[in-house]
Order: C-alpha cells, then structure tokens, then sequence
C-alpha cells in the first residue's frame, strides 16, 4: 500500500503529538512542513523532514494536518482543498460560522475530505462509553457533566488574542466539550452560558460555565477554565435512569442495574486518540471509511460554540439553530 503523501502546516506545540501519532500509521508519510517561522523549520529541518515557508513552496501532496491558529484556518483549508489534498484541520474547524460552511462546500466542490481534529471521540475510554450508552447500560441520560478545568499562564500564547481564536476558553477548550457532548447525547436544542471572574490580565474569558439542553431530553452542565482547578478524577460523570458512567482522567468506570462500579478503561491517552484521528482520516481519504466526526459534526460544533457566545453577551437562553 502507497501511503498518502502528508504536510503538516504549522508546527507549535501540538505539532509533536501529531508528529509522534504519525509514526504509528503507515498509511501517512509526512513529506513536508509547512511553517512562516524560519527558526521552527530551521528546528524541523533536523528531522530530516523538508520544509517550506509558503504554499507556492509546497511539493505535490495527498494530504494536510492544519495545525495553525484559528484565524487561518479558513483561507489555508481552502487553499489546500483546491489544489487536491485531503485536509484534517484542528478544532476549532473556524472562528465562525460563515467561515466553517465555506470550507465544507470548498471540499465539497474539490470532492476531497475536509475533517475536523478532535481527538476526545476518539480516545479508548470515549470509545467504551460510547459503547455502554448504545447497549442502553444507563436507560435515559438525565444529567450529564463535563469539567476540563487546570491552572495555565494564557497571557503570553495567541490562545488568548480574540483576533487569532476567536475568543478564549470557551471557544478554546469548549470546542472539544461540545463535540464530546454530541458524541455521547446527540444533538444539543439549547444553550445557556456566563463567564467567571476574570483572573488572568486577558481580554478574553478564562472561566466559562456552560448549560444545555439536548435532543434526548439530558440536561448538561460544562465548566471550563483556564485559571482555576477544579480537582476531579472524571472529566465527564453521566447519571441516567439505570446507572451511572464516569470517563476519567486514569480510569473510568460504570454503575448500573444494582452492580457495583465496574472498571473500564485505562484512561485519558493522548497518542492513542491523535493515532486513531490520523488512522480513520487516512482511511476517510481513500474512501475505505466513513469520518467518525462527519460534516455535519465540524459545523455543529462552529454553531453551537457561537450560540454559546451569543448567550453569554445576552445573558439568556439560546436555541441552537
């Protein structure tokens, strides 16, 4: 098997994940890095790994990892779609919602792959309690609560320039939150969110707590931040009508029908999740599967992250388009 021809535009600090998941699938060569910054493909260029500093440097590709900040990912998808890649571009998908249809109707006229990263669906945990729910192991999901809280310095990284993100925690980490919400519960009606005191000099909110509603009838909880800890084994607890699941950081585990917990699991694992993205989008581009994050899974989370800012300027609840 000929393995796709792959660049890696832009190469900070998730760039070592992906480079090191690469390694695991053969379906990929990485050919190319792509990277402005003279020092970081100067520091690639040490891998033995060719570098350019613009697309018109670009050798022929199969494919594309889009590892930039948000701001460009539109004009860089779109680019690269044109000229016949494949592309997997890290969440956010966009900034906005305008932004995020135009780069799926590029690939759709192009009739290459655009998928977006997010690498939660695809950790082994994830995967098991994806499983349990589809077995009916909790009846009804009535409450569902996710918490992605710890203590980072943001005042010096792009993460917190609402010219580059798009805005701060919210769109930031609140990007994974939903797609793993919808993952797990389906589609989500409505939303309703408020920003914590401000503790980093920002200009962008490092506190957020999110409220929804989904199609199923779950209530859900998210609370985000970038300046407090919240000390918590599990990133998501699921309370349904015939038991309980946790997904956690070292573990997870399920309790149901009168059993105690019951282990699954080995934990949060990152390589595993960046390996198995870059596996099912290999696989997407030669048309042998289908994307576990599909069109309409990229754009819905652009959407309700933007219903979710529009709830906090308006202090009320927001039905999801």
């Amino acid at each position: 098997m000929t393995p796709l021809r792959l660049v890696m535009v832009g190469f900070g600090g998730i760039a070592g994940a992906y480079r090191e998941a690469l390694r695991r699938v053969p379906e990929l060569e990485l050919v190319a890095v792509l990277d402005p910054d003279p020092a970081v493909r100067q520091r690639t260029a040490a891998e033995s790994v060719p570098t350019c500093a613009t697309l018109d440097e670009l050798p022929a590709v199969d494919a594309a990892l889009v590892l930039t900040p948000p701001h460009s990912h539109e004009q860089l998808s779109i680019e690269l779609l044109r000229r016949g890649a494949h592309v997997l571009c890290e969440k956010p998908l966009a900034p906005t919602v305008a932004a995020a249809a135009r780069m799926l109707a590029a690939a759709r006229a192009a009739g290459r792959v655009l998928m977006m990263g997010s690498k939660f669906r695809y950790t082994p945990d994830v995967v098991q309690a994806r499983a349990l729910l589809d077995r009916g192991v909790l009846g009804d999901v009535v409450l569902y609560e996710n918490v992605f809280c710890s203590h980072v310095d943001m005042t010096r990284r792009w993460n917190s320039r609402p010219e580059i993100s798009g805005g701060g925690v919210l769109i930031d980490n609140g990007c994974h939150s939903v797609d793993l919400a919808r993952h797990l519960l389906g589609p989500l009606v409505r939303v309703q969110v408020q920003f914590g005191r401000r503790v980093q000099p920002l200009e962008v909110e490092d506190t957020a707590r999110m409220l929804f509603q989904s199609r199923c009838g779950a209530l859900g909880s998210i609370d985000l931040s970038w300046s407090v800890h919240k000390e918590t084994d599990a990133y998501v607890r699921m309370h349904g009508t015939a038991g309980t699941l946790e997904i956690g950081w070292r573990g997870s585990r399920v309790k149901h029908g009168g059993s105690d917990w019951q282990p699954f699991g080995r934990g949060y694992d990152k390589q595993g999740a960046f390996t198995a993205q870059l596996a099912n989008f290999a696989a997407v581009a030669r048309g042998e599967a289908q994307p576990l994050i599909d069109d309409t899974d990229a754009l819905a989370s652009v959407v309700v992250i933007d219903s979710a800012y529009r709830s906090a300027r308006e202090e009320r609840w927001i039905d999801i388009p």
